[in-house]
């Protein structure tokens, strides 16, 4: 008999990231095995209650966390998530308002309460120490919690503290997405060569995520035959929906402007600029920008012959496991648990890295250039990446499979046994 399921989750659809996609593939997977499920997220203006897949979506005008403040409504919030009736309910990562709301309740839930922390992002931040103080006892409210990689920094507090009641699931990519490349023609309507080989990099923000450093790396290195980089991520639009409102974003860009002031970082965008003039100047290479939507993203992964990846801070990459989907072998360096999925799938090999003072990755463009230059050329390697890649996402790593291990630790059959 089906369950009645609560996801609570900062952003989701139309919002656009890998929580959203995460949250979207566990919603989905649930309806269509029986169970009734009700996201609980930021309000968007014209989203209808009911997204195709079947989740209803109910939307709060609440913004930030219990460090930065937790403005709007959240008591609106707290109030339906004890009086919805729900038979258990997942709250997807920490360091944001659908999960530090909760922290006064806890003891009056009556759902089943299941949590992935999603990576600890600002652990190592001093303005959070207080909040991480008290984590342990917030986290022991829990009937269980999720880890998306079995050694990263937030599995390793769980451990520290003494927290056992815990399993370790990959992310994936989706078996209906990635059957087929829905959009053959892609490199022609990019107006990409034919017999270029395409080096892909995709991800949003695009400086947090090492366009600036795949984008010099490609501009260093030296390929015997005709090359495209195609970086693809949201240059120019906001990064959340429009019901962020408008303080918010002022505060967030000012805090992100005087921060990189205060650590004297470098300026990414001058960066990016730099090499896409050197690269233009190059005979044989290429360099195309796009923000594709979800079908052509898809098609990307196809379409190209080599990923790579220098995201600065991750958790678990969906892209990883989308290229090892479609094929596609990937180069990354060590963000996140990119090493682990790197084993799991086959499909990549890791460029070595090193780790600023609050855990954030920082490679060397030369490292990285030669490494690119040394893959590609090596085709033989490319072609067993790729092949491994497929075959282990197809066994392994499809959301369908996932879905249903998640299943297992909302709905179990004998609560006792997690």
């Amino acid at each position: 008999m089906g369950k009645r399921v609560l996801l609570c989750a900062e952003w989701y659809a139309p919002s656009v990231g890998g929580v959203q996609k995460v949250v979207r593939e566990l919603g989905e997977g649930l309806v269509r095995r029986g169970h009734d499920v009700t996201v609980a997220t930021t309000s968007i203006d014209g989203r209808p209650g009911t997204l195709p897949g079947g989740v209803a979506v109910r939307g709060f005008d609440v913004s930030g966390n219990l460090v930065e403040g937790i403005r709007g409504d959240a008591e609106a919030y707290r109030r339906f998530v004890l009086d919805g009736g729900f038979d258990a309910m997942l709250v997807y990562a920490a360091q944001q308002w659908t999960f530090d709301a909760l922290w006064p309740i806890h003891d009056r839930i009556r759902a089943r309460k299941v949590h992935v922390p999603c990576g600890y992002s600002c652990l190592y931040e001093p303005g959070y120490n207080e909040y991480y103080r008290r984590m342990p006892e917030v986290l022991r409210e829990f009937d269980h919690l999720v880890f998306n990689a079995t050694d990263y920094r937030d599995i390793q507090f769980a451990r520290e503290n003494g927290l056992e009641r815990f399993s370790v699931l990959p992310n994936g990519a989706s078996e209906r997405e990635f059957a087929v490349s829905p959009v053959p023609d892609l490199r022609q309507r990019l107006g990409i060569a034919p017999e270029a080989f395409v080096l892909l990099s995709v991800g949003s923000p695009p400086f947090a995520k090492g366009h600036a450093e795949v984008a010099q790396a490609y501009a260093r290195a030296s390929f015997p035959f005709p090359t495209c980089l195609v970086l693809d991520g949201r240059y120019e639009r906001r990064y959340h929906p429009p019901a962020q409102n408008r303080r918010d974003r002022v505060r967030l860009h000012l805090r992100g402007v005087l921060k990189r002031i205060l650590l004297g970082r470098e300026n990414p965008a001058q960066q990016l600029l730099l090499a896409c003039q050197s690269i233009r100047r190059q005979r044989g290479k290429q360099v195309v920008f796009t923000d594709l939507p979800r079908e052509e993203m898809v098609a990307a992964f196809f379409a190209a012959d080599l990923f790579v990846f220098a995201s600065r801070v991750e958790y678990s990459p969906l892209v990883l496991f989308e290229a090892a989907a479609a094929g596609l072998p990937f180069l990354t360096v060590p963000a996140g648990n990119a090493d682990e999925i790197a084993k799991w799938t086959g499909a990549g090999e890791i460029v070595p890295a090193e780790r600023d003072r609050v855990g954030n990755t920082r490679v060397s463009v030369d490292v990285l250039s030669r490494a690119m230059a040394g893959l590609a050329t090596d085709r033989e390697r490319l072609e067993t990446l790729g092949r491994q890649g497929r075959e282990t996402w197809r066994r392994n790593y499809t959301w369908e499979t996932i879905v249903g291990r998640y299943e297992e630790i909302l709905c179990p059959a004998d609560p006792g046994r997690h």
